[in-house]
């Protein structure tokens, strides 16, 4: 967070908790991660005023207690704009396009032409613009159903290092790398 505000960057999106990570067993290890630091990281993020949070992803399968802790971070966090970090939790970009398409069906689009803006308007975070560098760390080189309809022009990056351990010099190194990349959008 703190690397990105110093680079000026305006969106960062986290992948929390996949669709398909809910069903682990683990996934309550995750859950605790976020009840036992909540407080500490809100602390932090409404001290400097800087950071607004949106949670997004199903929230309908989450534990109560999350939601409320959702609920919380969203709040504390509304005024500020120097950041906007957006987490997905329970996320899965296939279901956010069936949602989306549901969307449609329920509020009678079906005598509207179906184009990209309706669902960019139908999809969790419709004023976010598409990412402009995906970073995949843990040495996967897959984009795990994450954002796929958003990415189509991303540029892409891949580190061997996990998450936890990745350092403000390779990130540094992927942005820099990101500014010597000539973006043609397709054409």
């Amino acid at each position: 967070i703190e690397i990105c505000i110093e680079n000026k960057v305006k969106f960062l999106t986290f992948f929390a908790l996949s669709s398909e990570n809910i069903q682990r067993i683990s996934v309550n290890i995750i859950y605790d991660l976020i009840l036992n630091n909540l407080e500490i990281f809100l602390d932090n993020i409404s001290n400097n005023n800087k950071v607004k949070i949106q949670i997004f992803g199903n929230r309908d399968d989450l534990p109560r207690k999350i939601k409320k802790i959702i609920e919380k971070i969203e709040i504390v966090t509304k005024g500020n704009s120097q950041l906007y970090l957006n987490v997905a939790l329970n996320y899965g970009s296939k279901n956010e396009i069936v949602q989306c398409f549901n969307n449609l069906l329920n509020n009678n689009a079906k005598d509207e032409v179906i184009n990209e803006q309706i669902i960019r308007d139908n999809l969790y975070l419709p004023d976010v613009p598409d990412p402009d560098i995906l970073i995949r760390t843990g040495g996967f080189q897959r984009l795990s159903n994450f954002l796929l309809f958003q990415i189509s022009y991303t540029e892409l990056f891949f580190t061997k290092t996990l998450w936890p351990e990745i350092t403000e010099k390779e990130i540094i190194n992927i942005f820099n790398k990101y500014k010597n990349i000539e973006r043609k959008y397709g054409l």
